[in-house]
């Protein structure tokens, strides 16, 4: 079987630089593509689907950090933003906007084919999943709001990644017990009701108006990334 070549976009308005990494990229076995401009990367990202954004942050149209936190609220795409602004706070908003990596300029074209090669590996094997500023990370039983870690116990990872898998549908309590409890052991649903409320209390504690999670009056519960009120127990 035929390995499916990675698409990577580049989104750099410095054409000999861009045409830089472009080249060193398909060296390695990459499919490159090219934009200079902000606006014109959510459109692309949502007709192409490529692999991972290798994202400017001081771009014509639109800065990187506005696209990078639009592109997370509809894909988990990963995104490495390249900027000349080395500042520590911008490193860190540059995070908390749900990039993957950050790197300053000068930097050798090398080093960013390795920290392509590095974040495509990391988000390959250790299934992570963003959605709505969330990132949850799978292999450690970790999630992470805006920047800040959720702290949550086993269970209520399993119950958010759960919700966040399927954003907009609908689990029941018995869904949810199957799921989160895969050995059977006997609870009640006032026990998923519990697991609930503690999840939407520190999901709050980050973003008091978050209304991420949803319950649904006699149905159950869901995960509801776009800005939209539900009912809330």
């Amino acid at each position: 079987m035929t390995a499916v070549t990675e698409k990577i976009l580049i989104v750099e308005d410095e054409p000999k630089l861009a045409a830089l990494l472009a080249e060193y990229l398909t060296a390695s076995g990459f499919e490159t593509f090219l934009l200079d401009n902000g606006t014109d990367v959510v459109p692309w990202i949502r007709d192409r689907k490529p692999g991972l954004v290798l994202l400017d942050v001081m771009l014509p149209g639109r800065n990187g950090m506005d696209v990078c936190k639009e592109i997370r609220m509809f894909s988990s795409v990963p995104v490495i933003l390249v900027t000349a602004r080395v500042e520590e706070i911008d490193r860190l908003i540059g995070l908390e906007l749900g990039a993957d990596d950050y790197i300053c300029k000068p930097f050798s074209p090398r080093e960013v084919v390795a920290r392509v090669k590095a974040v495509l590996r990391r988000t390959r094997d250790g299934r992570t999943m963003r959605a709505a500023g969330l990132i949850l990370d799978e292999q450690r039983y970790q999630a992470v709001l805006h920047g800040h870690d959720l702290g949550l116990t086993a269970v209520e990872f399993k119950l958010l990644q759960l919700l966040v898998e399927h954003p907009g549908h609908i689990y029941g309590r018995q869904q949810i017990m199957e799921k989160i409890y895969p050995d059977d052991r006997f609870v009640s649903d006032r026990t998923v009701d519990s697991h609930i409320k503690k999840l939407r209390r520190k999901i709050e504690a980050i973003d008091p108006q978050s209304t991420l999670i949803q319950s649904m009056y006699g149905a159950g519960y869901k995960f509801e990334p776009e800005e939209q009120k539900g009912p809330r127990d």
